[in-house]
């Protein structure tokens, strides 16, 4: 029998053929569809347990499955499960659409009246799924109906596409180098790692790749300018190359159906669609806090910039590295040997002890999809919490970024099994993996986001863990980088490799001091990118910029962002912005500063209390962690903070406001 048709509780990673996939979705799809028809058909009254709570588990067997799929094709892909996964993703797509405009089941949810016990779970459970019908085109009818459900196929075939040519694309550049006077400013640890990825694809000499851990060091340190142009745009025509891996006619496609699919909802466009239904509630409110925001902190990002020098973009990182050095006596190479992968791991875990009393231990019995993997049992004074999947180097088969997933969410008694999945330095030859210190932060930005679903207690998956609204998922995980930037934590972990010293107070002081070392512009980047997911996703269905051939994302970029330096022709975020054209972000990436002004407000309440304070962590973990999306976010909120947020605790933790 297939092995994942089969009953068990851990994914069976070391079983799994790619050949498995094909006819298990395909068996999970169609039991899924006969418990939902059973639902559709029952002639009971409608109640909240025979229809809500039974759409609920209904397709909890393919959910399972597709998870391991989906997840995989991420982190651990091949050609033939990419092939099996752009197969597949559009029946299950089709499923989907199946359920939610099917009338039967939309009139039954309609029925159902709540008893006036209802928990608050339970009545956000039947809102959440009679909105989830209307959102999704149960109200169309005939011509329409048939074209929502068509667009929808197509969009996740679409999305499948742009991952896979942008990771191909990302894979068939490198810059291979063989005289050492082409190291020119590369510190050993950097030298050193190129070395080992030429000589692993059997090359003398140094190879240097467009994934992060290559890319960032060399455009930090490279003293050869010409280089690190050659870099830079060869990173930043990721996907628009105009080969046949080049996403400008996939980005065109997504963008119009998206719009279509909006108009045939009867929105102006899809961003007044996707922010109906977020904190930020409308198209007007986000333009207002954004505006806000880049009026602030524009001043400073062309201080930045002038401060630093910079003229080109392949200057900024080497440029503002140089000023750090100047300003703050700050090395970013010379804390690496404090932060080795392993000791920063433990001190996380530490730090999660500390706050939640959770308890981290290795469990090799566990099946792994990679050897990369480590699996460790989370535990909380013996209650089993659930299972963290880290998975932390490149390859060629992964995507790159940092992402917090799930193969299974918490449901009732049911733990969660949760992947955190990083694109870290590699271990070399002499030394471990040592971690930049900006690494340190994205491992604990992504290790919020695992303990946001590890900490989950509700009864129902879709209410569970991260499955809050998109401006609100990215608190909980931005505000743990808060701690990276505290001497007491740092000082539980951050011991140099070799020697054991403990990270020298002087460089705490050094790495507090540049905290806000060209905030203005990191600001304004993040801001940009938001202002690109705007303009992309105002477009209506029949702009002139949608009609035809010839269309350019570069286009629609360049006239979105507030443009300090000289653009690069060529180069465009947007043919590698996963989030917005792969993932789950359109029109939502302003969560990222929208969720920043909630995470430095609550952050200031762990400042003012003691940051390992037991009894305000308790407060976080049960009225934001524990919770999921059972309530609104800003319900959550209130309760912890006991007010509205406040947008000045942002603005003083950059250095903009006293």
């Amino acid at each position: 029998m297939n092995i994942l048709l089969q009953d068990w509780d851990l994914p069976p990673f070391d079983r799994i053929k790619v050949e498995d996939y094909e006819p298990a979705v395909r068996a999970a799809i169609a039991e899924a569809e006969r418990n939902v028809e059973a639902v559709a058909c029952n002639s009971a009254e409608p109640t909240f347990e025979n229809t809500v709570e039974a759409l609920e588990s209904a397709s909890r067997r393919l959910d399972r499955v597709s998870a391991i799929m989906l997840n995989l094709n991420e982190c651990c892909t091949t050609e033939e499960l990419q092939a099996v996964t752009m197969r597949l993703e559009p029946e299950i797509t089709r499923f989907s659409m199946k359920v939610m405009t099917d009338r039967r089941l939309y009139d039954r949810v309609k029925r159902v009246v709540l008893p006036s016990g209802a928990t608050v779970e339970q009545r956000t459970l039947h809102e959440n799924t009679l909105k989830s019908f209307v959102r999704h085109g149960v109200a169309l009818e005939g011509a329409a109906a048939d074209r929502y459900r068509r667009n929808e196929e197509e969009l996740t075939a679409l999305k499948q596409r742009f991952s896979r040519n942008a990771l191909a694309d990302q894979n068939a550049w490198s810059l291979h180098l063989t005289d050492e006077a082409d190291l020119a400013g590369l510190p050993p640890t950097v030298r050193d790692a190129a070395r080992a990825e030429a000589a692993a694809r059997g090359l003398e000499g140094w190879l240097f790749t467009l994934a992060a851990p290559s890319y960032i060091p060399f455009m930090t340190y490279s003293e050869r300018r010409d280089l690190r142009e050659r870099m830079y745009r060869a990173f930043g025509s990721i996907g628009g190359r105009g080969n046949e891996n080049d996403n400008n006619e996939v980005i065109r496609r997504i963008v119009q159906i998206r719009a279509e699919q909006a108009r045939l909802l009867g929105y102006d466009t899809y961003c007044d669609y996707v922010l109906e239904d977020r904190m930020v509630q409308s198209l007007p409110n986000l333009r207002r806090f954004m505006q806000e925001l880049k009026d602030a902190v524009l001043p400073a990002a062309e201080r930045d910039l002038a401060d630093a020098g910079v003229t080109a973009a392949w200057d900024l990182s080497f440029m503002s590295e140089k000023l750090k050095r100047q300003r703050y006596d700050l090395d970013g190479e010379a804390l690496r040997p404090y932060f080795p992968l392993e000791a920063v791991r433990e001190g996380i875990f530490a730090l999660y002890g500390r706050l939640y009393g959770l308890h981290f231990e290795q469990d090799k019995s566990v099946p792994v999809y990679h050897e990369d993997v480590r699996v460790y049992r989370v535990t909380d004074g013996g209650r089993e919490m659930g299972l963290l999947y880290l998975d932390m180097h490149p390859r060629e088969s992964k995507r790159s970024g940092a992402w917090m997933t799930e193969f299974r969410g918490q449901y009732g008694a049911v733990r969660p099994q949760i992947q955190v999945v990083c694109n870290f330095s590699k271990p070399t030859a002499d030394a471990p993996a040592l971690l930049r210190f900006s690494e340190v932060e994205t491992f604990m930005h992504e290790m919020g986001h695992a303990m946001h679903g590890m900490l989950s207690d509700v009864r129902y998956e879709s209410l569970s863990g991260t499955n809050v609204k998109r401006d609100f998922v990215e608190m909980p995980s931005q505000v743990m980088e808060n701690w990276c930037y505290e001497p007491e934590f740092l000082a539980t972990f951050a011991r140099h490799w070799q020697t054991g010293e403990a990270l020298p107070a002087e460089y705490v002081d050094k790495i507090r001091a540049a905290q806000n070392h060209m905030a203005g512009w990191l600001c304004l980047r993040q801001l940009n990118l938001g202002f690109t997911d705007i303009a992309f996703h105002t477009l209506t269905p029949d702009a002139p910029c949608l009609q035809g051939s010839g269309w350019k994302a570069e286009e629609v970029e360049a006239a979105a962002m507030t443009n300090l330096l000289p653009r690069v022709p060529g180069c465009c975020t947007s043919t590698s912005f996963g989030h917005i054209f792969g993932g789950g972000y359109a029109s939502g990436y302003y969560g990222y500063k929208w969720a920043e002004v909630l995470d430095a407000d609550v952050f200031s309440r762990f400042k003012r209390d003691g940051i390992f304070n037991a009894e305000t962590a308790a407060a976080f973990r049960r009225e934001v962690l524990s919770r999921g999306g059972t309530e609104h976010p800003a319900v959550l909120f209130r309760r912890f903070m006991g007010r509205e947020p406040d947008q000045q605790a942002l603005l003083k933790r950059m250095g903009l406001t006293n």
